[in-house]
């Protein structure tokens, strides 16, 4: 659907000014797989939502009560280096979300000019 999003790992690197209309515009939603002291530590890429891998059976199962990710809207995830993100699409593949992408790194984020700010709760 959105050609700027890369189907699983690759040498590319996301469009993050695309990415991040798109995020604004509440038409993807953006999820940092790492921990919270990942995170504290470095920050998020703007617009995500923190959602540690250990949580997502918890947080995103639609069939779950109190699901905090919502179906039909495409999802990018990224952790450190890739490596969670990847688990982190393969999990929300197999609970039903059919659009999801695996951005990599934070490092691909910013590198690929995407904003970072601090986290907080």
């Amino acid at each position: 659907m959105f050609n700027f999003l890369r189907p699983g790992r690759s040498a590319a690197r996301p469009d993050a000014a695309a990415l991040s209309r798109e995020i604004a515009a509440g038409r993807l939603v953006l999820i940092d797989v790492r921990e919270v002291a990942e995170a504290q530590a470095s920050g998020l890429a703007e617009g995500a939502r923190l959602i540690p891998l250990s949580l997502l059976p918890l947080k995103c199962d639609p069939r779950q009560p109190g699901c905090e990710l919502p179906q039909g809207v495409p999802v990018a995830v990224y952790c450190a280096a890739g490596g969670r993100s990847g688990m982190a699409a393969d999990t929300l593949r197999r609970m039903g979300y059919a659009e999801v992408t695996n951005l990599g790194g934070l490092g691909d984020w910013a590198a690929a000019g995407g904003k970072v700010v601090p986290f907080t709760r």
